[in-house]
Order: structure tokens, then C-alpha cells, then sequence
């Protein structure tokens, strides 16, 4: 699960986006805002801020930095570019991976004791 969070005047954004499920969370001030499944090199979030202004997120995946790379729009104005890494995002994976692979052999140990 890679991780976007950015305070914008007076809100608390963040985007939980998973490199494994495709599935991408919004959040405004801790309050879940947006949900969506993406599989493709990137998405777009469209928000209200407290202020009545307009938002937008724009999260992508750049091939030649291999950085996933997070714009922040406040009414069609770029406010904020946040990236995360190669070794972010490969740590990330490596972490999903593992937590499969202890459910699984659980479950195997499971199924042959009983």
C-alpha cells in the first residue's frame, strides 16, 4: 500500500493506493471520501474541499523514474507533486507478498491438522 498525504489549507488529504489489489482510497480529514479500483498507469480523484473549492488528484505511474507520482490540483491549479520511489513502491509489493504467503501457510497447516 503506497501512502499520498498533503495538508491544503485547511484539510488533511490522503490517497491510499494498493500496488496489489488496484484498489485506491481517498480520504479528507479522516473521513473516507472516495473509493475505486484501478489496474491501469493512472487515475483521477475529483474532490470538495471545506471551502467549496474544487479539487483534484491525479496519481500516475511514471516508467522512466519508476516513481509513482501523486499531482495535486486546487481549481485546475497545480498546488503539489508528491512521488514515491522505486524502493517504496518494490518494498510495498514485498510486503503484500509475504503477508500471502504466511495466510497460505496457515492455511495449509490448518487444513492438515484437522
Amino acid at each position: 500500500m503506497v501512502t499520498f498525504k498533503y495538508d491544503l489549507n485547511q484539510d488533511n488529504i490522503e490517497l491510499q493506493a494498493s500496488n496489489w489489489s488496484g484498489l485506491e482510497q481517498m480520504y479528507i480529514n479522516g473521513t473516507h471520501v472516495s473509493s475505486k479500483l484501478n489496474f491501469g498507469q493512472h487515475s483521477e480523484h475529483n474532490l470538495v474541499l471545506n471551502d467549496g473549492k474544487q479539487a483534484k488528484l491525479h496519481l500516475f505511474f511514471d516508467p522512466l523514474t519508476e516513481q509513482l507520482i501523486c499531482r495535486i490540483y486546487k481549481q485546475n491549479n497545480l498546488v503539489a507533486s508528491l512521488k514515491q520511489g522505486k524502493e517504496e513502491l518494490y518494498r510495498s509489493r514485498k510486503l503484500t507478498q509475504l503477508g500471502i504467503l504466511a495466510m497460505g501457510i496457515i492455511i495449509v497447516l490448518l487444513l492438515t491438522l484437522s
